[in-house]
């Protein structure tokens, strides 16, 4: 057996030895090697990693393995990612065609006709379960999507959290069914909020919603002294990004009538994006920058900080964000863009206020 042959025959039995039937693992690549350097005495001697590295390419060409691309390597040269998932591993089909076709009034299993390696035990019985209660479903209640996961699959995060159930995450899409048809809704998340004094839930008709929490209850301050821009009768806090998740639980709350969202984040990529993900993701409803607050941001430029590691800049969200603002404040928006530059919420303050009142 050649050199090459030893290393990957290692490589390949310590795949074959964690890989699951119907459930992926997270391998750490260093780990690996570091396993294949304690069996092989001469491992440096025949240039051990570079023939690691063509084995993890091959089975990664193989569907053995899969990258997870997090910006994360393992530190070598070649460079690998640091970890991978092991793939399911292939098996032929064992499902029961006759079984298949009585519960085909409900199901469509071309997926796992073209794909013979979800036709698992664990896989056939949860859409036993599905199917018993479909012919019942009609006399189901609504309930949260956590609850009913719980009920059918023995876990409430089973269709959420891909890291501990990577079975789950695409269950419902290789089955064809809806959420819909399991009486079952992923409910926003509550959110933190203020109502103007002296008003009601029916005099609610302007919103505004504040990125952070500073600015929110600087803006409780001066809605309740009659100084914020719009009078709101409403401000929620959206807690960063945490708001697009967040905001169809305001239809649950108050009564659904046509509302005017005003949204105010700070000047930088990660605000731009919040905003325009919100106007795409619930056309139906009138949210739009409030340009006011906006404004007085930008006459704050000599506070301007660095942009934040980390943050995606998005050129889509950036221009659809500018074309609300005048020529010459487009040009003070791309100048703090281009030198990654930003304006935080927190330059407005009760103090800061005073000179525009």
């Amino acid at each position: 057996m050649s050199t090459i042959d030893i290393i990957e025959t290692r490589v390949r039995g310590f795949i074959e030895d964690i890989q699951h039937p119907n459930q992926k693992k997270k391998i750490n690549i260093n780990d690996l090697e570091f396993q294949l350097r304690k069996l092989l005495e001469d491992y440096f001697e025949m240039d051990g990693y570079s023939l690691f590295y063509q084995a993890i390419v091959t089975l990664e060409a193989e569907g053995q393995l899969t990258p997870i691309q997090n910006n994360q390597y393992n530190g070598r040269t070649p460079a690998l990612p640091l970890y991978y998932w092991v793939n399911i591993k292939v098996q032929a089909a064992k499902w029961d065609r006759l079984e298949m076709m009585k519960l085909s009034d409900q199901f469509d299993f071309s997926y796992y006709e073209r794909h013979p390696e979800w036709q698992t035990i664990d896989e056939w019985n949860r859409i036993r379960k599905i199917y018993d209660f479909l012919k019942t479903s009609h006399e189901r209640e609504i309930v949260s999507l956590e609850e009913r996961s719980m009920e059918l699959f023995g876990h409430e995060k089973f269709l959420l959290d891909s890291d501990s159930f990577p079975d789950g995450k695409g269950f419902l899409m290789r089955l064809g069914i809806s959420e819909d048809q399991l009486k079952m809704v992923a409910y926003g998340e509550p959110f933190v909020f203020w109502m103007k004094q002296g008003k009601e839930m029916k005099d609610i008709q302007r919103i505004l919603i504040v990125e952070n929490l500073s600015f929110f209850h600087t803006s409780i301050k001066l809605l309740e002294g009659n100084k914020l821009d719009y009078e709101p009768e409403l401000i929620i806090y959206g807690e960063g990004t945490k708001i697009e998740q967040s905001f169809s639980f305001f239809y649950w709350m108050f009564p659904k009538k046509n509302y005017l969202f005003y949204y105010a984040g700070d000047l930088d990529a990660a605000g731009y994006g919040i905003i325009i993900r919100l106007i795409e993701k619930y056309p139906d409803c009138c949210i739009q920058p409030a340009l006011l607050i906006y404004r007085k941001m930008l006459e704050c430029l000599e506070q301007r900080n660095d942009q934040k590691q980390g943050q995606t800049k998005n050129l889509k969200y950036r221009d659809t964000f500018m074309q609300w603002f005048s020529e010459e404040e487009q040009n003070v928006l791309m100048k703090l863009w281009l030198e990654n530059k930003r304006i935080p919420q927190e330059v407005l303050t009760i103090e800061t206020w005073r000179r525009w009142t």
